[in-house]
């Protein structure tokens, strides 16, 4: 697949909720994830990557999301994330935009940066 076929598919499991789907078809084993805040600021490798995904999976609540994109330029593109959520551990509902840069090379996923 090339870089706008990975940024659709993406767009497309997000939109689906197989985040997990997507992390084992597109994602490069040796990916590292750049967060906007800490704890998990630099994540390295797809095992981590999961970690983070599971984390997020039992601190929030998802009333709704739509994943939008992708916008494409040359190995990267960037999907816009809106999220309805509910923070479990406070109880605080919120709306949360947040944008991603993918960075793609040999068919994979190798670098994901979020900016909110």
């Amino acid at each position: 697949m090339n870089t706008k076929d990975i940024g659709t598919r993406l767009v497309e499991l997000c939109n689906a909720s197989e985040n997990t789907t997507a992390l084992d078809t597109l994602y490069a084993d040796n990916i590292v994830s750049i967060e906007v805040s800490d704890p998990m600021r630099e994540t390295h490798g797809i095992e981590g990557v999961r970690g983070k995904s599971a984390w997020w999976v039992e601190n929030h609540e998802v009333h709704s999301h739509v994943t939008r994109g992708p916008w494409v330029n040359g190995d990267s593109f960037i999907v816009e994330h809106t999220y309805d959520i509910t923070f479990k551990p406070t109880g605080n509902r919120t709306t949360m935009n947040e944008t991603a840069l993918h960075t793609v090379q040999d068919g994979k996923i190798v670098r994901e940066e979020f900016f909110m």
